[in-house]
């Protein structure tokens, strides 16, 4: 399932997902006194309104938990008690729509606009900037509706959980909200009733853009058509040519029946005692209610007795490399009910085996028949829905082969139904469970309450899906007790089962114009059936709307935590450092779990300019080649079996003191268990000694995929690609980096991907030269985490692992200076066929350390809470707006956006509206609080130093950071954007990524590039 993130507000997820096994991180070793008081409880103990289920130790996560059930309504709570700081809260419903109105996904929207304690206008984003959430936000998926977040601050935590329960339990809903964040008809300049009427709503505009994108359309396509009987039939985020149907009185009815007590379950996590958590949510909240009967429940969609096919359009792909292989088809079966758990992580083992790696059968089978650029955008098993998915096929193909891959896919499954899966891959999965057990991420609560939430909503245990170990001794003693067991598993869900659904999709290239002329007519028939009295109603509205978007706040309701109440001093990150052979190894001894991480840069200051833009390339392959005596699937599996994974991706950092100053280089990171550190080195050793770089038709087969990829990541990240694209002009780094991951890299792929077999020979001789270059210890620096007691042998190894590169470490400088790069203003509109637009504007400013980089990361979150999300969110309709500061650059952006030149003016007026002195001291310190919460998130002990030695920032130049920050004051604000951010002071340059514009064309000023 993939979910749209909202920035800073709440989220969509569409549709279904190809997923990885993942298992979120423990921390064993850590002390249990914070489980003692909850390991006193019992089954049938009375606590705060509430009486205890059941107690249950889960030794694999370090954490104890209790579930217990609240007398009165009926709510259900699960306490996952654990000695980790960074506690989580989260409250979940079950929201099942039964049409395309996106009604939970707007309800999700407004409820977050203002409640019954805090009336004023979305309290949740003003939050944002009173806390030091390490995650806030709300996402509705299929069938249900979550609302988490994090805190390492008992006081924050106090505050964010009053917001939360109030938003969710006695929300305003009122109209005008609904209006402004679901959909509305509205002049297109609210203050002048004879322009045009049109639909507007930031949701109307998030779901267009979730839409523009072929891969969602796909997505959703495959899960309303598989099960289509119940909620699961319709579009839960809203279609837009069915979100003008829902009305308001319809979106209270929905909250009134699905956001009750009767039908919620609470998660809390962490060390902070369960007594506050139920004593506070009793008293304020579920004792004002009484049980009712709630009908929310989803049944199992009844099964088909013979398969079914079916087929969409989407908009033709501007970068599909091959415009006559546009064709998506895969293959998706209905499996067994999510509530059996044993039964599910059998599946999800099963999909592993099948889908994941280079030795996989459905790899060998798809995708080295280059039939295709890369797997269907749903492969693999998913458990979000009540019965679980399984999909498999391939996009990027010519239609004439749909019949050739659909019959490769049956017979790939006879083929491991005969043959069954060679051992060495079931251990390697079993391996990956294991070592995610171990791993630790920064945000191990919120990642458990969202990878229980689907589970629990349809009332399975939560708990014992927990359980990992006894569910893998459980899975071995049945392979164990049938070693055909895996094969008859498939034989039954594969081959025997009758409910699949054969899902193809084509290219149109009438589609956006139909998209457009359904949207006009049903415009058009709207404003037909309006009397005099409604266009009057709309326009008063619309004025009304206006004039509450632009009312000052009374906000003194909202709880906030205070500077003073901020530790003054910053989390050391306690690193030292040895040499082997002249290559520098930093070192950090951390309470890692028994897992040892290990990453490497290697600098490329001096490769050539033409073989740059290849380093993309090269980072992407060189892992997946095979190296040594391994072929690409031995080296594969070997990966897999021994390590978590290596990977390798381009590195770039500006310089924290000197202008157009940078590192650049290639980062190789990766890690492992204690007793894999040798092997995990080893295989670093033949990739880089020995890489295999001379086999075309795996080149082409990587490359295609590649190319697919990033394609697709555009309509998610359309306003990275901007941002990235306009600093190219005006900054040396940020120039790099938009040939290494902005749309010119997308470009080239693209041009790769659709060449002849001589580009092929090129590009593997330009890859060769930049092994060369960068697989040896002339320019490479280390960095090692471990536990004390494995640092000294770990060190050992890897000082062994240098002495066996070839070279010798050279004495040249990490940085990069460039005198040649010339900065220069532009205007650029890059042309894709979206429904909304991504817009992008920076500016040349300072690096980390200067005097006046702290006023600027202020302002950034100033203009961000106080300006651009009223400007261009609430009143513009766009997903999402911000600004950022970092990198020597000061940035605008905005997120699936109705407008576009209009956004850009409001990007400048921001400025006249910071130097109209129009914000309060009460900004400055919520300004101060939002970048503390970025600088003061958990770091998980595998990271530790990272910001060392990746960026060169050591704990001194926190320090003072840190120091400066808090004495930022009104006039440093006024100064530094008088300085840099009015327009004409500082270079600066502009671009956006959305569709065609006239008024764009009609000016010389800009440069438009079509995709």
């Amino acid at each position: 399932m993939i979910r749209i993130l909202r920035k800073f507000g709440a989220s969509h997820r569409v549709g279904l997902s190809s997923r990885k096994w993942n298992v979120i991180g423990n921390c064993r070793g850590c002390s249990n006194n914070v489980q003692d008081a909850v390991r006193q409880l019992q089954p049938d103990d009375k606590l705060h309104g509430y009486t205890v289920n059941k107690v249950v130790e889960i030794p694999e996560f370090s954490l104890t938990t209790v579930a217990l059930k609240h007398d009165k309504t009926g709510a259900q709570h699960l306490h996952l008690a654990r000695n980790d700081d960074n506690n989580t809260f989260s409250v979940l419903f079950r929201t099942t729509p039964m049409d395309n109105t996106g009604v939970p996904h707007i309800l999700e929207h407004t409820t977050l606009c203002g409640s019954k304690q805090f009336p004023v206008r979305d309290p949740f984003f003003k939050m944002l900037n009173r806390s030091l959430a390490t995650f806030m936000n709300a996402m509705t998926a299929s069938d249900w509706t979550l609302y988490p977040f994090s805190t390492q601050n008992k006081t924050d935590f106090e505050n964010l959980m009053s917001v939360y329960l109030d938003a969710v339990f006695f929300p305003q809903l009122r109209e005008l909200d609904f209006c402004q964040e679901g959909w509305r008809l509205e002049h297109e300049n609210p203050q002048d009733p004879n322009s045009p009427l049109v639909f507007k709503g930031v949701v109307y505009n998030e779901m267009k853009g979730v839409f523009s994108s072929s891969q969602n359309i796909f997505m959703q396509a495959v899960q309303n058509k598989l099960i289509p009987d119940h909620t699961y039939g319709v579009v839960s985020g809203g279609d837009p040519a069915y979100i003008t149907d829902l009305t308001w009185k319809q979106l209270k009815e929905f909250h009134s029946t699905h956001y009750h007590p009767s039908n919620a379950k609470f998660i809390t996590y962490g060390n902070f005692p369960l007594e506050d958590h139920l004593g506070y949510i009793n008293t304020n909240y579920l004792e004002k209610f009484d049980q009712i009967q709630v009908d929310t429940a989803v049944p199992a969609q009844p099964r088909w007795t013979k398969p079914k096919t079916e087929h969409i359009t989407c908009q033709p792909d501007p970068m599909a490399p091959d415009p006559e292989k546009q064709t998506t088809i895969s293959v998706n079966f209905l499996l067994s009910d999510i509530t059996d758990i044993f039964e599910a992580i059998t599946l999800k083992i099963i999909s592993n085996l099948l889908t994941e790696g280079e030795t996989s059968p459905f790899y060998q089978s798809l995708i080295e028949s280059n039939l295709g650029s890369d797997f269907a955008p749903v492969t693999g098993y998913d458990g979000n829905t009540k019965e679980g998915v399984f999909c498999i096929g391939l996009q990027g193909i010519h239609p004439n082969d749909i019949d050739k891959v659909k019959d490769i896919i049956f017979k790939t499954f006879d083929q491991v139904i005969k043959e069954g899966f060679d051992q060495k891959r079931i251990d390697a999965v079993l391996h990956m469970i294991e070592l995610g057990l171990k791993h630790q991420s920064s945000n191990f609560g919120l990642n458990l309450s969202m990878s229980i939430a689907s589970l629990w909503n349809h009332d399975g245990d939560p708990t014992e899906s927990l359980k990992i170990n006894e569910l893998v001794e459980k899975f071995k003693q049945t392979l164990k007790d049938n070693p055909k067991y895996l094969q008859d598993k498939v034989r039954e869900y594969f081959k025997e089962n009758q409910h699949f659904l054969t899902l193809t999709m084509s290219p149109d290239e009438k589609f956006e114009e139909n998209r457009k002329q359904e949207e006009t007519t049903r415009l058009n028939k709207l404003i037909q059936s309006l009397s005099e009295e409604d266009r009057k109603v709309i326009y008063s509205r619309g004025e009304e709307l206006l004039q509450t978007q632009m009312a000052t706040e009374d906000l003194s309701c909202l709880p906030t935590l205070q500077l003073h109440e901020l530790n003054s001093k910053i989390k050391e990150e306690v690193t030292d450092s040895i040499q082997e052979d002249n290559v520098p190894i930093m070192f950090s001894m951390q309470p890692t779990n028994e897992v040892n991480y290990v990453r490497m840069i290697s600098n490329l200051s001096t490769l050539s300019p033409e073989l740059k833009s290849y380093v993309p390339l090269f980072c992407d392959i060189i892992t997946k080649m095979g190296a040594g005596s391994l072929g690409y699937k031995e080296l594969s599996q070997e990966i897999d079996l021994h390590t978590g994974g290596l990977n390798v991706k381009s590195h770039i950092s500006s310089h924290h003191t000197q202008d157009n100053v940078y590192e650049q280089g290639v980062f190789f990171s990766s890690y492992c268990l204690d007793s894999n550190v040798d092997k995990m080195l080893d295989l670093w050793t033949q990739i880089f000694n020995t890489p295999t770089l001379n086999e075309h038709h795996r080149l082409m087969t990587l490359i295609k995929m590649s190319a697919a990829e990033m394609a697709a990541s555009i309509t998610h990240a359309g306003h990275q690609y901007a941002m990235t694209h306009a600093a190219a002009s005006i900054c040396s780094a940020s120039h790099l980096h938009e040939q290494f991951d902005g749309v010119t890299q997308v470009s080239m792929m693209k041009s790769l991907a659709e060449g002849d077999i001589g580009s092929e020979v090129k590009a593997l001789e330009y890859l060769k030269e930049i092994a060369n270059h960068l697989l040896n210890k002339n320019n490479l620096r280390i960095s090692v985490n471990a536990t004390p007691e494995k640092m000294g042998e770990t060190l050992k190894s890897v000082e062994s692992f240098v002495r066996g590169l070839s070279g010798e470490m050279k004495s040249s400088e990490i940085m990069t200076t460039d005198n040649h790069f010339t900065p220069v203003q532009t205007q650029t509109h890059l042309e894709f066929p979206f429904s909304v637009n991504f817009m992008g504007k920076a500016i040349k400013t300072v690096p980390y350390t200067h005097e006046d980089f702290p006023s600027l990361r202020v302002i950034a979150r100033i203009l961000w809470a106080k300006y651009l999300h009223r400007e261009i969110r609430e009143k513009g309709g766009a997903y999402g707006s911000g600004a950022v500061c970092g990198n020597g650059l000061f940035s605008y952006f905005s997120y699936r956006d109705p407008n576009s030149l209009k956004t850009l003016e409001v990007f400048e007026k921001s400025v006249d509206w910071l130097l109209e002195n129009q914000f309060t001291n009460e900004d400055i310190d919520e300004a101060k609080l939002a970048v503390f919460q970025q600088t003061d998130k958990p770091v998980a002990p595998g990271n530790m130093g990272q910001t060392l030695f990746l960026n060169g920032i050591d704990d001194f130049m926190r320090q003072t950071m840190r120091d400066k920050l808090f004495h930022v004051n009104r006039e440093e604000i006024l100064a530094s954007a008088e300085k840099y951010l009015v327009p004409g002071k500082q270079i600066s340059a502009v671009s956006f990524l959305g569709p065609e514009n006239e008024q764009i064309k009609e000016n010389k000023d800009w440069k438009v590039i079509k995709s």
